[in-house]
């Protein structure tokens, strides 16, 4: 006994002095907590996860059973500890317990403490020398407590796992954080989008934005309309060399997602606390859709699905009455798959040649009155849009508005992106900024809510290393390096009010595909960026640091290497 007791002093002296040992649990993981207090100040000060430890938890509350049998799962896969579900144990020794949480101080009231989204997900982490105890207000801040003392975990030696005894509080500072994957340009399978959710998990986003159509591609399932996805999901061919002459390999890609597939997805992500975003991209990066139904377009066709990547100019037809019909019906069956209170409709990059020549286009702002007004609107300007409130821009809002008219009589709020000021907003409609922040500045000061995902700071498609030669090839205009990511404020103090601050909703990471097929080159350009993009999403500004991010990597690759993710090892 005084042996072990001697071994055990040795150990924790090693964790109390020296923060390079990887004996014993490292606290300062990523996303980095909000307060963390280590508590080791003495030999003793330490607890050890052993095999045989049970896990207590509310058995009757299906969702703590999960997490329960998470953290279970975790510790046995990442650590090779074998802990056991002892449900309702007050002696075991790692506890998840909800509690209620209380009124503010000098306040008393019998109605219920209503939260905040960032709330819900707060959570406390205490290691004593009782055991491990993780506690929360709702089941999300469980997970998110788990997913803490998962990242937390030592490599194990003799004695267990030895956990220094600490204080972690913590909650996220934005409610939407989320992180985008371009389905339409590569197929990806649902095994992949499940592995992609974990990985989003691991980092603390809860938000998965699925973009699900493009010119290249329709991956939705619309049972209406059975030859869209069966007929518009196919290419003929995909480019594989871009010059002044384009070079094809002349190879039939496609693939969609059944509607069935499309509920496991939301199962699945919701069961990890993420809400998935579906995206149908409209009334530009149609022609997948145009193929099928060339009567959707200006001028009948025929169309093809795209075999190249960039903005096209065949859209569909803003004066043909079918449209709405036809968006109606996609859009009211997406609702019917996905719960999510966000659908995004995109709005971007919808040139307006086609418009303007076109008879019905031209009938419809007639009849509407739409006039061109010579203003600039802040954020407007860029591919496929054209600056000033012009007629056509304004068909394109009229679209938004019955759109997110339907939408709103099934319970959902509209996102689209920057684009969708040109005409002039929406009423409620949700602003996700990707050229820069300006639009999203516009949209806030008119207190619209918004998403910050600057394409200089936010798209992870570009390079992350100024060197091209060492990563795969991929878009290449710009680098977006862990760094540039990092020292990104969504926002922006020096031109927001606070109250204007508050339309901020959060931040997206973007991984578009047209040049990324393959998981584990998805996977590439993703890590570890996003371990730089969930510090932009969960930490206050003054928390941040990159030079102590980097410090602090390591310990998240290592959980990388253990979990067989593919990573770019180099950062700059």
């Amino acid at each position: 006994m005084k042996r072990l007791l001697f071994t055990v002093c040795c150990l924790l002296s090693a964790v109390c002095v020296s923060a390079d040992e990887v004996t014993a649990a490292k606290y300062d993981i990523i996303p980095l907590p909000k307060e963390v207090k280590v508590m080791c100040t003495g030999f003793d000060q330490m607890f050890a996860i052993e095999d045989g430890n049970g896990i207590s938890y509310d058995a009757s509350n299906a969702e703590c059973t999960r997490i329960a049998q998470f953290l279970q799962e975790w510790v046995k896969e990442e650590a090779d500890v074998k802990l056991q579900l002892t449900p309702n144990d007050k002696n075991a020794k790692i506890q998840l317990r909800l509690v209620s949480p209380a009124a503010p101080k000098g306040k008393k009231s019998k109605k219920p403490v209503t939260l905040t989204d960032q709330q819900k997900e707060s959570y406390t982490m205490k290691v004593t020398e009782k055991g491990i105890e993780l506690t929360a207000f709702e089941p999300v801040g469980l997970f998110r407590a788990a997913q803490t003392l998962r990242k937390s975990l030592p490599e194990k030696n003799g004695l267990g796992l030895i956990m220094p005894f600490v204080e972690i509080t913590d909650q996220p500072r934005f409610s939407y954080r989320g992180v985008l994957l371009d389905c339409g340009r590569h197929f990806f399978s649902v095994e992949f989008i499940k592995q992609f959710l974990d990985v989003m998990a691991l980092h603390g986003c809860n938000q998965f934005h699925w973009h699900l159509t493009e010119d290249q591609g329709w991956r939705f399932e619309v049972k209406a309309l059975p030859d869209l996805a069966k007929k518009g999901s196919v290419r003929e061919k995909s480019i594989i060399a871009s010059s002044k002459v384009r070079l094809y390999d002349n190879i039939p890609y496609g693939g969609y997602y059944t509607q069935e597939e499309c509920r496991e997805v939301v199962k699945y992500a919701a069961e990890r606390y993420i809400n998935v975003v579906p995206e149908i991209d409209m009334p530009g990066h149609m022609q997948s859709a145009l193929h099928v139904f060339p009567n959707l377009g200006c001028t009948g066709g025929p169309y093809v699905v795209a075999p190249h990547w960039g903005v096209m100019r065949e859209v569909l037809c803003g004066g043909n009455p079918e449209t709405l019909t036809f968006l109606k019906t996609v859009f009211g069956e997406l609702c019917d798959v996905f719960p999510s209170p966000y659908i995004h409709i995109g709005g971007d990059e919808c040139p307006k040649e086609r418009w303007q020549k076109c008879p019905k286009c031209q009938a419809k702002i007639k009849e509407l009155g739409l006039t061109t007004e010579n203003v600039k609107v802040e954020g407007d300007g860029g591919r496929g849009s054209q600056d000033g409130r012009s007629a056509e821009n304004k068909l394109q809002s009229y679209i938004n508005q019955e759109i997110e008219q339907f939408l709103a009589s099934k319970g959902r709020s509209l996102i689209g992106w920057d684009e969708i000021l040109a005409g002039g907003l929406t009423e409620d409609a949700i602003v996700m900024s990707w050229r820069g922040t300006k639009g999203g500045v516009a949209a806030a000061k008119q207190k619209h809510r918004v998403i910050m995902s600057p394409n200089v700071y936010a798209y992870i498609d570009h390079p992350q290393l100024k060197d091209y030669s060492k990563s795969p090839r991929t878009t290449d205009s710009y680098v977006v390096s862990c760094s540039k990511m990092y020292s990104f404020e969504p926002l922006v103090p020096e031109e927001l009010t606070e109250e204007e601050g508050d339309c901020i909703l959060g931040v997206q990471a973007n991984l578009w595909t047209e040049h990324i097929a393959y998981p584990e080159h998805a996977l590439y350009q993703l890590l570890p960026r996003l371990a730089s993009m969930s510090e932009v999403q969960w930490c206050a500004p003054e928390q941040k640091d990159f030079e102590n991010w980097k410090k602090r990597l390591p310990q998240l690759e290592r959980l990388y290497d253990k979990l067989g993710y593919v990573y770019c090892r180099e950062v700059e």
